[in-house]
């Protein structure tokens, strides 16, 4: 497992994008969590420079999915949400050899390879910390680590101060870039409205262009 591996942390499908219950009924919620894992997963894919992928998830129907692009499945618990799962992945890729990963959200459809390229050319070789925020500037929506365990991850709100703090305690000074795709997350309802605004050739963009096109929902205009 040497070399640089993306870890992708997933929601079981029905529990995903519940902030967006006012807006998409559950089996639109459903299908979009599906869409936007699948356009993640086909960015990284196309990558060369990633070793491998692991999709972190306890939920089969996700698990079929990742293995169905060719990724690994890590499926163990460990409580805590987020941050522990996303650690969890990390310490066990840097026990088998892996010496740098690349945390990744299910829900940032926009993302590219090009963005991901970019990403990798900005952290570099060595050791160190690289943090792609989110688009409102309180989130962390893509972190690369080398090692893999260089910090004590904490998502959450304002996560991406938690873990430029991070960083300086462990002596390090986190690099920053911001890359429009991979920062634009699908949480809120205004997430969704700002998405179709450009139109994409992802999953995602067409799941919810059919979804308001049959719809009275004014993002359909």
């Amino acid at each position: 497992m040497k070399g640089v591996w993306a870890v992708v942390p997933a929601k079981p499908f029905e529990q995903a994008k519940q902030r967006l219950s006012g807006l998409l009924p559950v089996a639109v919620r459903r299908e979009l969590a599906w869409a936007m894992l699948e356009d993640v997963l086909d960015s990284l894919s196309s990558v060369g420079r990633f070793a491998g992928i692991v999709v972190a998830t306890t939920d089969p129907a996700v698990a079929r999915v990742a293995r169905g692009h060719g990724c690994e499945v890590f499926s163990e618990e460990p409580g805590g949400g987020l941050s522990a799962a996303v650690m969890a992945a990390a310490r066990r890729l840097a026990a088998e050899g892996c010496g740098t990963v690349v945390a990744i959200p299910a829900d940032v459809p926009g993302i590219s390879a090009r963005e991901l390229e970019m990403l990798l050319e900005r952290h570099g070789d060595g050791p160190g910390v690289t943090l792609v925020p989110a688009h409102d500037g309180g989130g962390t929506n893509a972190i690369v680590m080398t090692p893999p365990d260089a910090i004590e991850l904490a998502y959450g709100e304002n996560s991406f101060r938690r873990h430029l703090q991070a960083a300086r305690r462990a002596g390090m000074e986190a690099a920053v870039l911001t890359l429009s795709g991979i920062a634009h997350d699908i949480d809120f309802p205004q997430d969704v409205a700002l998405f179709m605004r450009h139109p994409s050739p992802t999953r995602a963009w067409r799941r919810l262009k059919t979804c308001f096109a049959l719809s009275d929902d004014p993002l359909a205009a």
